[in-house]
């Protein structure tokens, strides 16, 4: 399998759509699975960050974008998949939770037609508290029990990186698992991401636009992502959310039969790139971006 084989597979499987993916996965696991709600919300998702819902302006976050929010569901079953292959015992509305908090994770960055601001970036301090918020209301609108909201927002806290998952309150060993299996799919989905390195000017204007970051340039930025993730994202994988990064192996190897983890390879050759910039670009007065090759998909 070549590397545009590869990235296929990575992005959205056998189609073009992930959702095909995700329901051929919960498929093998739940082979008795209903699929309308999840179709319902994946189809929401994209209307919410189009522009095309009723209560919300188009996304203009080019970081954090739907393509980013479908990839972190994805590697949300997939991780699911991986442990469902070890034997874990993993509920079907344990799934379905994790599931629905990815795909809202980062909703907290979009606009409400009624918000006067010029960018979701804005709110990109406490996104994650906005999320959880218009998690909420869509569940309270969809007839959702309290419990399975305050669950999902329960998960959803993992994915903020100002918050130690060992001071969270879990009401459960599998509301745990859920959290951090989100909150590493989204490290995953992110680094491993084909066009990460390409992908880092679009966070470092987002960063400009939401007031924070201590960098002045996409190369500054750089520079500190080197250490943030050998300090913070290897940290956070490996210990704080015990490892479970490691059942990717399993599921690449049960769905696709190759005994490789493409995930973490794809984020070790990312990060081994971006040191590759940095020295490139130490005494070169040429931008960052001549060594960007590639064109993320918008």
């Amino acid at each position: 399998m070549n590397n545009i084989e590869q990235t296929k597979l990575l992005v959205s499987g056998h189609t073009d759509d992930p959702l095909d993916e995700i329901f051929a996965l919960l498929s093998l696991m739940f082979p008795d699975f209903s699929r309308k709600p999840l179709t319902q919300l994946h189809h929401e998702i994209k209307l919410i960050f189009s522009g095309d819902h009723p209560l919300y302006r188009q996304s203009n976050t080019k970081y954090h974008n739907l393509d980013h929010t479908y990839s972190v569901v994805l590697a949300t079953v997939r991780l699911f998949h991986g442990l469902y292959h070890e034997k874990w015992s993993i509920s079907e509305e344990t799934l379905i939770k994790a599931l629905f908090s990815a795909y809202f994770h980062d909703c907290g960055l979009l606009v409400k037609k009624s918000e006067v601001v010029e960018t979701g970036a804005t709110f990109t301090m406490g996104h994650e508290r906005r999320s959880m918020f218009f998690m909420a209301d869509y569940l309270k609108g969809k007839g959702f029990p309290l419990p399975f909201i305050s669950d999902c927002s329960i998960i959803i806290q993992s994915t903020n990186l100002g918050i130690d998952p060992n001071t969270i309150f879990f009401p459960s060993a599998e509301m745990q698992l859920a959290s951090f299996a989100v909150g590493s799919a989204d490290f995953l989905a992110q680094i491993g991401d084909r066009y990460y390195v390409e992908r880092l000017p679009m966070l470092f204007q987002e960063h400009q636009e939401g007031g924070i970051g201590n960098y002045n340039s996409a190369y500054e930025l750089m520079q500190q992502t080197s250490d943030f993730y050998h300090n913070v994202v290897v940290d956070r994988l490996v210990r704080k959310f015990g490892n479970l990064t490691k059942y990717m192996q399993t599921h690449f190897r049960e769905r696709w039969g190759m005994d490789r983890n493409l995930y973490l390879e794809y984020m070790k050759n990312n990060i081994k790139y971006i040191r590759f910039i940095i020295r490139s670009c130490e005494n070169d007065a040429e931008p960052v971006q001549k060594y960007l090759r590639r064109v993320p998909p918008d």
